[in-house]
């Protein structure tokens, strides 16, 4: 669906925004500190951030990766992850365009960058943060199904979730040291995602995932815990695959598709 690239410029400045807002999340959920109060301070000295100093990107820039008071140094992740939710947010609206759906999905990215950060710093996926998306995911796509009259989607959805909760709750039994119950959560809440697309979605979603957890414990070298379990968080390797089914779903059954044909 064609999007004016003039249109791109609120859902960028959106996306920068919304990622300011990921970090402290990020940062504070883990902690069970709230995400509201105190404002946005210096980790360090506690000092308040000023307004100026609150820009996304710029104000990291500007003050060079170091705190205005103390001149602590600043993590260069801060600014990554605002300008990688932009830079999502504007793929996520290429890929949906200016659609009822897109809501959804832009929702979708932001919660997929949280758990994904959380669980490769804590090794957690914070129910306070994936159940309440559930109901979230819900109730932004209903408004799609009814534009689209069409009410398959939201069943197929339903499988989804099921199906992928199945996979990683069976897994979870199986290898408590390397999945969790949590992993077996948020696999659902992709396969609603992924569901609402396509069946095509949801099985690239599904074996992306598993495929990119077991290539990335190969990757390194196996580097396991003092309990003996991989060290290598499941949801980054969901997120990355949900991505991966929400752009390359449609190229992959088109080929498919071409070359059956042919």
């Amino acid at each position: 669906m064609s999007v004016p690239w003039l249109a791109l410029l609120p859902i960028v400045v959106l996306g920068l925004v919304i990622g300011s807002f990921l970090n402290v999340v990020i940062y504070r959920v883990p902690r069970q500190e709230s995400i509201v109060f105190p404002g946005s301070h210096c980790p360090k000295c506690n000092r308040a951030l000023k307004a100026r100093h609150n820009v996304p990107v710029l104000s990291w820039l500007v003050l060079r990766g170091r705190c205005s008071s103390c001149h602590s140094k600043i993590g260069a992740r801060y600014p990554l992850v605002e300008a990688g939710t932009a830079l999502l947010f504007a793929a996520v609206t290429l890929r949906f365009g200016l659609s009822v759906a897109l809501p959804a999905y832009l929702f979708l990215a932001a919660i997929g960058i949280t758990l994904a950060m959380i669980d490769f710093d804590a090794r957690r996926l914070p129910d306070s943060i994936v159940l309440p998306s559930y109901v979230v995911a819900v109730l932004l796509l209903m408004p799609a199904g009814a534009v689209d009259a069409a009410w398959w989607p939201a069943v197929r959805g339903l499988i989804g979730a099921i199906t992928l909760s199945a996979i990683y709750f069976a897994l979870a039994l199986a290898y408590p040291a390397g999945v969790t119950f949590g992993d077996m959560k948020l696999a659902g809440l992709l396969g609603l995602y992924l569901g609402w697309l396509s069946w095509a979605a949801i099985l690239i979603g599904a074996i992306g995932g598993l495929f990119i957890g077991g290539f990335g414990g190969t990757a390194l070298n196996a580097v396991r815990s003092r309990d003996g379990s991989l060290a290598i968080a499941l949801g980054p390797c969901m997120a990355v695959a949900a991505g991966a089914a929400l752009f390359l779903t449609a190229p992959i059954s088109n080929w498919y598709a071409t070359w059956v044909g042919a």
